[in-house]
């Protein structure tokens, strides 16, 4: 892409000057070889004309209308200014209403013709638009064609973004060089790259789109697969650790419990890693509480007895306390020494414990981000676990190499997000992934309700039960900010109006648990005062913790025995499972109740999913079906590129797909280097910018 047409700066083009250039520069665009790649958000389709009588209601579409008299400009009482214009045809009235827009009143003739675009609604005998786009007959720009709407920002209308859409696609789109090789294109029915780019902004039908779409979604998975595919096949070339001969078999002699067979079978793939002489890069993944931290502990002990060191980051200093004393308890009898290292650990304990981890005295370190800072040196680091709420993505696993000198750490990543595993193979795609898919013996399933608010008075007696019986009770609201409810949402109980967490929490403590000891916290609390209160939780001073989803990251509390989760229709099914699962951690019977306040039925059946399995795969399947994929993904999680156009959960055939097509690639050319794969290893250079350090 090295012509001189796609490095024309977007200032230097008529129309656009310094402060438009700046203000598209937020959207990403200084050159016009960028905003060929800057895709349409929708389309409007205005290739049919419709007469007043024919216009459907309810609908968006375009009506050919001649303005019958001078546009009439009148104040509401509220200040705001409007502009009426009268228009007719041969078939009936159409009356537009302008919010906002009183240089409008100048801009109609009466006796002309004008195309209006907007949405039909009935008024009287007539029918009216409010703020339709126009167009005068004869002048037409938009009218008669499918019309792109882009991403925009606060100064820049789409008008000029179709201009320059037009533009890039005239002038660069011809020179970019096909990067998908032929027998892809055939095997997969796929388009060629100029005809894309053109149907991707300036469509002729939908049929051309859907062919765009199917294309480009194509290429920009099969892009990040082979990337991440190169990325793996490097890590793997990489020189690892070898550690010692110390099989699953040795260590699980050493529990005092059998651990399950997906345990075992997750040690197992970490002994061939860990013995392989490659380096290990590994994703353990697994429900809440299917025993994740003792494959961990194995992990850790395998280093330990080859003379090396552990790290293993938690998100909070709270789990970092949980994790220290999981693998004490498993660890120090067999010798192998733990210690913590968290902001709180200061002054001289602080000297002492970097000094006995520069020595080597401390063989397992586990604390939050504090372990990678300046000041702390290692021995011998040997393997890095990475607790997954770090979200802990491509870029920060290259940085971790840094402190393990020569030879980069093990590294072994900790999810309990459930993906559904072809997901799991594309966000974690540089990694090696085991599934831990069984539940420890004991752990009995927490028993899920789904009810309505007119159950309410019902649930508080329940809560009322449990704390007499010695248990304690999470409830989790679904906001911070005191709000009116979500536009377009339905109208919520007033109990739970969005309530804030501190509102809720207050009304609670003084209406109808005045007796009992009510807690809150919300994600906009200081790290301490909210590890205050989980503190307090967990030792049993707080009976009911209110509290926003924050406590998915959570502590472990044996004694909490019911999950209240209000609103439950406003949060996606795993992270109902992963919330659920944050009871039932102990011996006694545990509950898990979904409020909600909606009557719709599909809302309803989603919530019933979680009455009908424990299984968090499959569950993660049915939302991604519901919901897309929002919830396995924050904004930037992971450290993935930005994709501009798939979408992994509607994508998932073309997903499929794209991978195998990568992996035969790579399999024949592990660095497409053949002449023929050039632009193809050019295209993932170019997506893998912000870590450029994968490929040299």
């Amino acid at each position: 892409m090295g012509n001189k047409e796609v490095n024309v700066a977007l200032s230097a083009l008529s129309g656009v000057g310094p402060v438009r250039s700046g203000k598209l520069a937020k959207l990403g665009l200084e050159r016009l070889g960028d905003v060929l790649w800057h895709f349409p958000l929708r389309y409007e389709d205005r290739r049919k004309m419709y007469t007043v009588r024919e216009a459907p209601e309810g609908m968006t579409c375009c009506v050919k209308a001649m303005v019958a008299q001078d546009p009439q400009l009148s104040r509401a009482r509220s200040g705001v200014e409007l502009v009426k214009v009268r228009c007719v045809d041969e078939t009936g009235t159409l009356h537009l209403t302008f919010f906002h827009q009183s240089y409008l009143r100048r801009a109609f003739s009466p006796g002309d013709q004008y195309i209006f675009y907007g949405r039909v609604e009935r008024q009287g005998r007539g029918l009216a638009m409010v703020n339709p786009l126009f167009e005068k007959e004869g002048e037409e720009r938009y009218t008669g064609r499918i019309v792109p709407v882009y991403p925009l920002t606060a100064g820049i209308h789409n008008a000029l973004m179709v201009s320059l859409a037009q533009l890039a696609v005239d002038q660069v789109a011809p020179t970019v060089e096909e990067v998908l090789p032929t027998w892809v294109r055939r095997e997969y029915g796929l388009c060629q790259q100029e005809f894309a780019l053109q149907n991707i902004h300036f469509p002729q039908n939908f049929e051309g789109l859907a062919s765009a779409r199917k294309r480009l979604i194509f290429e920009e998975l099969m892009t990040l697969t082979c990337g991440l595919a190169m990325l793996k096949g490097r890590r793997q070339q990489g020189e690892g650790l070898v550690l010692g001969q110390h099989t699953p078999e040795q260590f699980c002699a050493l529990l005092p419990f059998t651990p399950t067979g997906a345990q075992t079978r997750a040690m197992e793939d970490i002994f061939h890693d860990v013995t392989s002489g490659r380096s290990m890069n590994r994703l353990v993944q697994g429900d809440v509480g299917s025993g994740k931290t003792a494959v961990a502990a194995y992990g850790a002990w395998c280093a330990a007895l080859s003379g090396l060191q552990c790290a293993l980051m938690a998100p909070t200093e709270l789990l970092a306390e949980q994790h220290c004393r999981t693998l004490s308890s498993i660890l120090e009898p067999v010798g192998v020494k733990v210690a913590l290292l968290t902001g709180s650990v200061k002054g001289a304990a602080r000297k002492k414990l970097l000094q006995e981890l520069e020595r080597g005295d401390i063989q397992v370190l586990v604390g939050t981000h504090a372990l990678f800072s300046q000041p702390v040196t290692y021995h011998k680091l040997g393997l890095v676990i990475a607790d997954e709420q770090h979200r802990f993505g491509v870029a920060q696993r290259g940085a971790l190499a840094a402190k393990g000198g020569e030879i980069p750490p093990h590294v072994l990543v900790m999810s309990a997000t459930p993906i559904p595993r072809t997901l799991a193979l594309m966000i974690y795609g540089d990694m090696e992934v085991s599934i831990i898919d069984e539940l420890p013996p004991g752990r009995t399933p927490v028993a899920t309700y789904v009810v309505g608010e007119d159950k309410r008075q019902r649930m508080y007696g329940f809560v009322r039960t449990q704390v007499g019986q010695g248990r304690q009770v999470y409830l989790v609201c679904p906001a911070v900010e005191e709000s009116q409810g979500e536009e377009g949402g339905e109208a919520l109980s007033p109990a739970m109006d969005l309530k804030a967490v501190t509102t809720y929490a207050k009304h609670l403590q003084e209406q109808v648990f005045p007796d009992l000891t009510v807690g809150f916290v919300h994600g906009k609390m200081k790290a301490k005062e909210k590890e205050a209160i989980m503190s307090a939780f967990a030792s049993g001073e707080v009976q009911i913790l209110v509290s926003t989803t924050v406590i998915e990251v959570g502590v472990d509390v044996p004694n909490a025995t019911l999950m209240i989760v209000e609103n439950a229709d406003r949060f996606g099914l795993s992270q109902l499972h992963q919330l659920r699962g944050r009871v039932g951690r102990g011996k006694h019977e545990s509950f898990c109740v979904l409020v909600t306040a909606s009557r719709s039925d599909t809302a309803r059946q989603r919530l019933r999913v979680l009455t009908q399995t424990t299984d968090g795969f499959q569950i993660a399947q049915e939302d991604l079906r519901l919901r897309g994929p929002g919830d396995f993904f924050g904004q930037r999680q992971h450290g993935l590129p930005q994709l501009k156009v798939a979408d992994f959960a509607s994508d998932l055939e073309l997903l499929n797909q794209a991978r195998q097509a990568a992996q035969t690639l790579v399999e024949g050319d592990g660095e497409l280097s053949r002449p023929e794969h050039q632009p193809l290893r050019r295209r993932v250079e170019h997506m893998f910018r912000d870590n450029p350090e994968i490929f040299h």
